[in-house]
């Protein structure tokens, strides 16, 4: 077998001749736009993350900016990325570095560890590209290529399999170009070493791969246990003032879909009147319950029921607080939205404006 630094030289190697290395966040290269990138692609491949990330360092150049920042325009930014307490950690965490740490970045495992939303590899890869350390990796892209080359079974979600992979990753990260390193294993994982498809021929790891000695690099590494996922359900409540208007509330921080503005749940359509009598003390002229759609999260699908509302004029109250909003379609504000809203909003704007009714309550 090859040795550890042979394994460490090859990848590079592959790396320095097909390696991608014109990303945006490999230009001007800072520790605040690696950690960034690094956050963003948390469970989100790279060519989704690209203008996300550009639009995001238009926006806060720098982890000052970003600090500052209202949340909701944080999390406007963000609509459409998921995972969404990834921006609010994000948002916290440059709060911290801007109040705390006067604007310094952590340059040390433990102090990178310490900030919301950051964990030890996302620290490592901090260090080692934006810092130049001797740090690891184990996303789940070097997950893939280092339980394939050992043939580590079992499902790294396991602990005893997860430290097996660490003391890995520990062992082949080398010295020196530990940035390169980092990069061009992840870079590895996503192009050559991937799930469905593995392009053996082309690995610079092929010729003492286990899993590929074995024949079965689909085996590796293990997969989740699986689970049927249950299945709830809700109602959105969309309130029409107006052509232009739409009635939307902010979600509570913890939860799904936190910190973001939502159409207000309710447990049935007939709640519907309920609902604008108890905000508005007005009758619903119409009420319209349009099909259910799935939205599905990591551990449970969610099928939806639209309850569209007309009510007969806006409300001559504007009965807005921190937490509730009339949101104009035709001008939107810059709020962040969760994914099925910021959907059926844009439905919204481009439809006749005029509910009929279908269903009365």
């Amino acid at each position: 077998m090859h040795s550890t630094d042979s394994f460490a030289q090859r990848v590079l190697g592959w790396f320095d001749q097909h390696g991608r290395k014109d990303l945006p966040w490999q230009r001007d290269t800072s520790a605040y736009r690696v950690w960034v990138s690094e956050i963003m692609l948390q469970q989100t491949q790279v060519k989704t993350v690209i203008p996300y990330f550009e639009r995001f360092m238009a926006a806060f150049p720098d982890v000052e900016a970003l600090a500052r920042a209202p949340e909701d325009e944080v999390l406007h930014l963000w609509t459409g990325l998921g995972y969404y307490a990834r921006a609010r950690n994000l948002h916290w965490a440059a709060k911290q570095i801007a109040d705390v740490l006067a604007g310094q970045f952590p340059d040390t495992l433990d102090g990178l560890c310490a900030l919301p939303g950051v964990g030890r590899s996302t620290a490592g890869a901090i260090l080692s590209i934006a810092f130049g350390r001797r740090a690891s990796i184990l996303d789940g892209n070097v997950k893939r290529v280092l339980a394939r080359y050992h043939r580590v079974a079992g499902w790294p979600g396991q602990s005893a399999v997860h430290q097996q992979l660490w003391e890995i990753a520990e062992r082949h990260t080398p010295t020196r170009r530990c940035a390169d390193y980092t990069q061009a294993m992840m870079d590895l994982g996503a192009t050559l070493c991937t799930r469905a498809a593995p392009d053996c021929e082309r690995c610079p790891l092929a010729a003492d791969c286990q899993a590929l000695a074995s024949g079965d690099q689909h085996a590796y590494p293990g997969r989740k246990p699986r689970k049927a996922l249950p299945v709830k359900s809700t109602c959105f409540l969309i309130v029409r003032g107006g052509a232009d208007e739409v009635w939307l509330e902010k979600r509570p921080a913890s939860g799904i879909w936190g910190g973001l503005w939502c159409f207000p749940e309710i447990d049935d359509p007939a709640s519907g009147r309920k609902r604008c009598l108890d905000l508005w003390g007005a009758e619903p002229a119409a009420v319209e319950v349009q099909a259910a759609f799935r939205h599905t999260f990591s551990h449970y699908h969610l099928d939806i029921t639209p309850v569209m509302v007309a009510l007969h004029s806006a409300p001559q109250a504007v009965m807005e607080d921190a937490g509730q909003l009339w949101y104009k379609l035709r001008q939107p504000p810059q709020i962040g939205l969760a994914a099925p809203v910021a959907s059926l909003l844009a439905q919204l704007a481009g439809a006749d404006s005029r509910i009929t009714p279908r269903t009365e309550y």
